[in-house]
């Protein structure tokens, strides 16, 4: 096209180049956009509509050890009549026996008692990292990340040469002459909560310094400068701002506790009734596929649903706040 062409239809080399700019910039914001989505469609949704289906299956003795097993080479019609064989009488069994509940109460109780001691412990940790030098804190941080650097699962099986009757914390505590017999720590819920906040405690730490770094520590100046005492600062001023990493911690150590199956079985012992163990004697030992898919569906749903609501009115008070 000739320059006399480009003038008469009104347009030019530059406008056209700008055009092309936005429209590559327009696809890049959606490839953007589409990646995360693409990425939970593969490993979560789909992942989760398979248990799903198996959830409304029936336990079988074959392979896969349920039916029906959809086999597309039948056609729609076929397709649909195996469609038709699903039912919710799985979750109906789960809602008739007390086994189930009490797993999952269990589970609630446990993860939340050990989400706060993990918060009790990590915070004046995570509050210290984040009031040292700048020199030292990438030290400290990596002391914090350094126990991810060691198998999880020997990490848990140490705790059981320090737990247990002759081990190092009784023999500790005796020679010390603390103790007359040594304690039974092992094989109970004391036991888990050692290891939840121990395996836990950099999950929590983490979003709390990094809260607790960014604040401007100037308003605790402040607040003593017009007659706060240091422990009115923290609780009016410190502690609300750090309020975004407490939630995201307390989040990081409550939802994988809840499901936790190694520690509770590890230092726990047998009698301990946790979902992750109901899920692993359904799946494993009973090779019932179908009531340990109804029971993953539902604590997902239990996790999941709260998690939602918060999120919806964290962003309606943040809409209002603005």
């Amino acid at each position: 096209m000739s320059d006399t062409a480009i003038v008469a239809s009104g347009s030019s080399p530059y406008q056209s180049n700008s055009a092309i700019v936005r429209a590559a910039s327009a696809v890049k914001n959606r490839l953007v956009i589409i990646v995360p989505y693409l990425w939970l469609l593969f490993f979560f949704l789909v992942p989760f509509i398979i248990v799903f289906k198996i959830s409304l299956s029936q336990s079988a003795i074959s392979m896969p050890p349920y039916t029906p097993a959809f086999d597309l080479s039948g056609g729609i019609g076929g397709f649909w009549s195996l469609v038709k064989q699903l039912s919710f009488d799985n979750y109906v069994w789960l809602t008739q026996d007390a086994l189930y509940f009490n797993a999952y109460v269990s589970s609630l109780v446990i993860a939340g008692i050990s989400t706060v001691l993990t918060l009790v412990v990590g915070y004046p940790i995570a509050y210290g990292m984040a009031r040292a030098p700048a020199t030292l804190r990438p030290t400290l941080l990596m002391l914090v990340i350094l126990p991810f650097w060691t198998s999880f699962l020997i990490r848990v099986y140490a705790w059981i040469g320090i737990l247990k009757p002759e081990g190092l914390l009784n023999q500790l505590l005796q020679g010390l002459g603390l103790i007359n017999e040594p304690l039974i720590i092992l094989n109970t819920h004391t036991a888990i909560f050692i290891g939840i906040v121990y395996s836990y405690l950099p999950f929590m730490i983490l979003p709390l310094y990094s809260a607790l770094e960014k604040m401007d520590y100037s308003l605790i100046e402040a607040a003593q400068d017009l007659g706060c005492k240091p422990i009115g600062a923290f609780w009016k001023v410190t502690f609300p701002l750090s309020i975004p990493g407490v939630v995201a911690g307390c989040l990081l150590v409550f939802i994988p506790a809840v499901g936790e199956f190694v520690i509770p079985d590890l230092l726990g012992g047998s009698q301990t009734l946790m979902i992750g163990r109901t899920l692993w004697n359904e799946f494993f030992n009973n090779r019932d596929w179908p009531v340990a898919s109804a029971v993953a569906i539902i604590l997902l749903l239990v996790l999941v649903i709260p998690i939602m609501i918060f999120q919806h009115v964290q962003a309606r008070s943040q809409e209002q706040g603005r």
